[in-house]
């Protein structure tokens, strides 16, 4: 038995409530018992029961249930830096992308690297990921685009979930963009993908969900929907990467379809989040795109005022959201997306847990949920997000043991 003692400010995240709703509690107490949380309270009244428990000191923190960052692209052959400099002189994505950059730039580099080194990679970038506080990741493949390398990176993925302790969930992204071989032939690529790749993904049960990239430069709404709909037949849950660059009606689709969540939205229309509202699809924001693509951010005051639940993530991805700081991604989801400092935690824990399917264990602070929570040098939510420099976490506890 374990108990953290001497937190100036607990926040649990439970799902009850509005978005901004943290159920705080004072100078409080954390137990917990082989990784799962018994019990939580002020330090006054800790039971007795729990008196010979092992005490951690938190040293005045405030605490939080571990971050979960729900959408990344954590697994990818080399990095694009030149686009960074052609998009300050004014270059759109799309026009990158025309020009031979973009997405298929990545999908180069990713297949002629092999898994050991892609594992490589993208566990030295899952360890730096940790130490921002995030517990729980979502990885997406996407950069192989053929039955042989998106099994590749789903394999890394399976092999970070076996040799990490944080929660690592993967998707298949199979459908990010149509790969250079099939430029001229979109349908063989999508039959490849329903007929080959998809059943095979589930078979050996490399991922949970399958995504998409609905927009102008990757699929059609229709196209969508049948890749969506065989990913269903397979048991893989959808998301979309939605409305990013214009509305495309992804919002929509995601309604219809029952996903889990829609991510970007950042041209999403009325009636598509009065859809998703109805459906109680998850909203994800990534305003890290937005900051290095220099293009608008999401309003998620829109969202929430919708009955949208918001969930906060990075995009990160070696193009445009080539940062992995998720606390940065929740401040200027504040300064930007205009939620507040509450509403950006609730969405960077509980809701984004809800996104990617672990909302029983992972998200808030709360009896019977495993023991992640993130030890922050700072006073309160708001300071935390108004003061904002950098790193300021003191300790991350996954399943109950200090990582970091």
């Amino acid at each position: 038995m374990h108990v953290l003692k001497n937190i100036s400010i607990l926040y649990t995240c439970c799902y009850d409530g509005g978005q901004g709703d943290l159920y705080s509690i004072n100078d409080a107490a954390v137990v917990w018992h082989e990784g799962v949380i018994k019990w939580t309270g002020k330090e006054l009244d800790l039971p007795a029961e729990f008196n010979s428990a092992e005490v951690y000191d938190a040293n005045g923190a405030m605490v939080i249930p571990g971050l979960v960052d729900c959408h990344t692209h954590l697994c990818f052959g080399g990095w694009r830096p030149d686009e960074f400099e052609m998009r300050i002189r004014g270059e759109s994505y799309l026009n990158i992308a025309k020009a031979g950059g973009g997405i298929l730039s990545t999908v180069k580099k990713t297949r002629e690297a092999s898994v050991e080194k892609l594992y490589e990679k993208s566990a030295g970038l899952l360890q730096k990921i940790i130490r921002q506080g995030i517990t729980s990741v979502e990885c997406k493949s996407g950069y192989g685009l053929t039955l042989k390398d998106e099994i590749k990176l789903l394999k890394v993925y399976k092999l970070l979930q076996e040799n990490f302790s944080v929660n690592v969930v993967s998707t298949f992204l199979g459908a990010h963009t149509i790969p250079p071989e099939y430029l001229n032939n979109r349908e063989g690529y999508i039959r490849v993908l329903i007929d080959e790749i998809i059943p095979l993904v589930a078979e050996e049960k490399l991922a949970v969900f399958c995504d998409i990239f609905v927009e102008e430069s990757a699929f059609s709404v229709d196209e969508a929907r049948r890749i969506l709909e065989a990913g269903k037949k397979y048991g893989l849950k959808p998301k979309l990467h939605a409305d990013q660059l214009s509305d495309g009606g992804g919002a929509e689709l995601a309604a219809e379809l029952d996903a889990v969540s829609a991510d970007h939205l950042e041209h999403v229309s009325e009636k598509g989040l009065q859809k998703m509202a109805e459906k109680g699809v998850i909203g994800v924001t990534l305003p890290l795109a937005s900051l290095y693509t220099q293009q608008p951010y999401t309003n998620c005051r829109q969202m929430v005022d919708a009955g949208v639940k918001v969930a906060v993530a990075t995009d990160f991805n070696p193009g445009s959201a080539p940062c992995y700081h998720l606390p940065l991604a929740m401040m200027l989801a504040c300064n930007h997306g205009r939620l507040t400092p509450s509403e950006a935690l609730k969405g960077a824990t509980n809701y984004a847990a809800k996104a990617i399917g672990l909302e029983k264990k992972a998200g808030s602070i709360e009896a019977g949920k495993q023991a992640d929570f993130v030890l922050i040098d700072t006073a309160d939510v708001n300071f935390w997000m108004y003061h904002f420099g950098g790193s300021s976490v003191r300790g991350v506890f996954v399943k109950g043991k200090q990582i970091h």
